[in-house]
């Protein structure tokens, strides 16, 4: 049962986390320095990732009609019904695709690698605090600027793989937040906030459904297997990320149309700070 209330805490911080530009790996690096499932390591790599599948359906549901590309066409002349495919989802899917490439790329052949090395408390402080500068500075040079792009029918190819690349720097560096990284690079190249935002919602379908499958496949081919207790936390997790990310879309799209980014940019650096702070005196203590 304790197991249980911790999933569900886990459930709701990568419910809010993941969504909005403040690195959820931060969040629950800290949150595991105090409330740790008690689990095998091996399953515990597998949940904090699969937990997301959870959050990402909430965009499936919120966005269903600009996602989802076929519909029923009726003839009325032969009163049938045919299915259609509206072409600009189809472009968009596309885009969205391309911009997934690099992420996928770099996931497939150096996931293990990178995250041996940078899924540390420091690494991912440090990366929190760089970017919470960078969405500081890029707010202040963005102040009184029009956007070139204002609307997800306007991005092209060159701008999705530009996203795109942004997107890889969360892959390689923990801590960086993958909506920071992209809204971030897509602020830098000209495009509105929303539009950003919206793009980087969409880009996790792809992302985080191909991350999940591919920690599933890594525990199955290391001869382990799920346990029905384990199964039930992962559901547990899973539910509640989708219930609380439906509430933090909504509140964070609606944020936006009024405000810029720079209160998650001090955010991200008191984070980052406050992590620092609790390694130091852990390892202090534990020295």
């Amino acid at each position: 049962m304790i197991n249980v209330l911790k999933a569900i805490l886990y459930g709701i911080v990568e419910g809010i986390t993941e969504w909005l530009p403040i690195s959820s790996t931060g969040h629950m690096i800290l949150l595991d320095m105090f409330v740790r499932l008690d689990v095998p390591e091996e399953f515990w790599e597998v949940f904090l990732v699969v937990i997301q599948l959870g959050a990402v359906m909430a965009v499936l549901v919120l966005y269903w009609s600009r996602l989802w590309p076929f519909y029923m066409k009726r003839n009325r002349k032969r009163r049938k019904s045919s299915i259609a495919v509206k072409p600009e989802i189809i472009g968009l899917w596309v885009l969205i695709i391309i911009a997934c490439l690099p992420a996928v790329i770099i996931g497939l052949t150096l996931d293990d690698f990178f995250e041996a090395l940078f899924y540390k408390p420091i690494p991912v402080a440090l990366a929190l605090i760089v970017f919470g500068i960078g969405f500081i500075l890029i707010e202040n040079r963005n102040r009184g600027k029009k956007p070139r792009i204002y609307c997800l029918e306007e991005i092209d190819i060159k701008t999705a793989l530009l996203i795109g690349a942004c997107q890889v720097l969360a892959a390689v560096f923990p801590g960086t937040s993958r909506s920071g990284a992209t809204i971030l690079g897509a602020l830098l190249i000209g495009v509105a906030r929303e539009t950003a935002t919206e793009f980087t919602f969409f880009l996790a379908v792809p992302v985080m459904f191909g991350a999940s499958l591919l920690k599933i496949v890594k525990f199955i081919a290391a001869g382990l297997h799920f346990t029905g207790a384990q199964i039930s936390l992962l559901a547990v997790g899973m539910i509640v990320a989708f219930a609380v990310s439906i509430v933090v879309i909504r509140f964070f799209l609606g944020y936006i149309r009024k405000h810029d980014f720079k209160v998650f940019g001090w955010y991200r650096i008191a984070l980052g700070i406050l992590v620092l702070l609790v390694t130091g005196i852990r390892a202090l203590v534990a020295g």
